[in-house]
């Protein structure tokens, strides 16, 4: 794995984790904890621009990597796009199973 591969890698996981953070901050009732999520997401957003920064840097230094990243890139929207249709789909058959009656015991 080329250092652009590990770059871009490390960049989609903190994106990754700055999602989940923001994710957990609108799904806790808990102030302290939703202020902490928040920070971190904040925190984490920081990080990635940075990294962004150094993955462009990198890769008009090194022309073959700039390759590389556009493949790398044009693989993962195209990854991105099935887990959203997978995740659409996810979310209609819950929101299914939700409207659906129970019957009383």
């Amino acid at each position: 794995m080329t250092v652009i591969n590990k770059l871009s890698q490390t960049l989609e996981m903190l994106k990754s984790c700055q999602s989940n953070c923001n994710t957990f901050s609108m799904d806790t009732n808990d102030e302290n904890a939703k202020q902490m999520f928040q920070k971190l997401s904040k925190d984490l957003k920081m990080c990635a621009q940075q990294l962004e920064n150094r993955v462009t840097y990198v890769a008009n230094q090194e022309p073959q990597y700039k390759q590389e990243l556009e493949g790398t890139q044009n693989m993962q929207s195209s990854q991105g796009t099935q887990g959203a249709m997978q995740s659409q789909s996810t979310q209609q058959t819950q929101n299914q199973a939700e409207t659906q009656q129970i019957p009383e015991l």
